[in-house]
């Protein structure tokens, strides 16, 4: 279960709530965006990178070609 802590400043009192099941949906709906766009990232870059392999560039000399 997720938890979020709470810290009243001026006293130095320290609770603790559970979230809400909508909080918890919220929170997991963005933890499985977040991991569809890091699986985008990283296939682009591998694409890329096959790309340059192909060509036998190295990463520094597409950007110095492309400037």
């Amino acid at each position: 279960m997720y938890k979020e802590k709470i810290v009243n400043v001026k006293t130095g009192e320290v609770t603790w709530r559970d979230y809400t099941p909508d909080e918890v949906a919220a929170l997991e709906a963005a933890q499985a965006q977040a991991a569809k766009r890091l699986l985008e990232v990283e296939a682009k870059e591998a694409a890329r990178q096959a790309v340059l392999t192909k060509l036998g560039l190295t990463t520094e000399e597409a950007q110095a070609l492309l400037g």
